[in-house]
């Protein structure tokens, strides 16, 4: 199977190229910059040059494709807004791949997403599920709830760095999920004919609150956090404010995601038969301790070989110029 993935240089895009090499698929990736892609071309995956914003670059990297998995998503630094490519962009994709007879589409979308018709890329990814659910391709959409690797920017670091760990007044609990282990759930639906056409929820064991998470670091690291906490009126203030700025769109939207926190419902789903539709082991999955601690035993584990080397180089004697 010829696979192609696309957003593959992002946190859960890597992760699927790195699973799919490893199982033997012939992967290629689209993408905008040659360079920034070069760690993908070490793995030994292709390479092909493509915009989702703009089709026509499409229907080359399609030739000989059989199934897509789609990671790709806006950054809140992108010049493009999250509608030109979570939407126009994955539109032009569905048709492209639907128009080259690809056999797959694996879709990442966001848990309870049609609840929140007010926040932009979770009514964006509604309206895609549906598209894609009506184009004709064999299709598997995974709906997600957080990644782990985003909490060592949010709590992690700062907590070692004794830094202000900000967090919204109200935080919803969220059950996140290893990009590893979500990879998995991904290249295994290629796998598996009863999850065509289909979509499951893919979140982690339980859902985790930023109090939750702030003491687990704390335990893990021995050090106390600096809370700072953000109120949601100051979040909403700040939207209305940048989307007076082209240059802040993609930043307004991605601040509504705080209305999501607002309702402090947890954004979780059981994973009840998940599972064993896919024939995955539920032990095998990361759970989010043992993921944070493997983190706080590596780095506390290069500090303290750091601090040894620092004072071995101060206790060397000076040696003395002989001239």
């Amino acid at each position: 199977m010829s696979l192609l993935v696309v957003g593959a240089t992002g946190t859960l895009g890597r992760q699927v190229v790195r699973r799919a090499l490893d199982e033997g698929y012939s992967v290629r990736c689209l993408v905008r910059s040659y360079k920034r892609a070069a760690f993908l071309k070490e793995w030994g995956a292709e390479l092909v040059r493509g915009n989702l914003c703009e089709p026509e670059t499409l229907p080359p990297a399609l030739e000989g494709v059989t199934a897509i998995i789609d990671a790709a998503t806006a950054r809140a630094t992108d010049s493009l807004s999250i509608r030109d490519v979570d939407w126009e962009g994955k539109v032009a994709l569905i048709q492209a791949a639907k128009a080259a007879n690809v056999d797959r589409y694996v879709f990442f979308s966001i848990l309870d997403a049609d609840r929140y018709p007010q926040v932009p890329l979770m009514e964006i990814k509604r309206c895609t599920e549906l598209f894609l659910a009506e184009s004709g391709l064999n299709y598997t959409i995974l709906k997600l709830a957080g990644f782990m690797q985003g909490l060592i920017g949010q709590y992690a670091i700062p907590i070692l760095e004794n830094q202000s760990v900000w967090i919204t007044g109200q935080s919803a609990p969220i059950a996140y999920m290893n990009t590893q282990d979500i990879a998995k759930f991904a290249v295994q639906a290629l796998k598996v004919p009863e999850t065509e056409d289909k979509t499951f929820p893919v979140v982690g064991d339980r859902p985790w609150s930023s109090e939750e998470i702030i003491k687990l670091c704390e335990r893990l690291s021995g050090q106390r956090a600096k809370i700072t906490r953000i109120p949601l009126g100051l979040l909403r203030a700040v939207r209305r404010l940048t989307r007076f700025f082209q240059w802040g769109w993609n930043v307004s939207d991605r601040l509504a995601f705080a209305e999501v926190l607002a309702t402090g419902k947890p954004l979780t789903s059981s994973m009840e038969g998940v599972y064993e539709a896919f024939g995955l082991d539920p032990n095998d999955t990361t759970t989010l301790e043992s993921y944070l601690q493997e983190y706080f035993s590596r780095i506390l584990k290069k500090l303290k070989e750091l601090d040894y080397d620092s004072d071995r180089a101060k206790k060397q004697p000076k040696r003395r110029n002989p001239f």
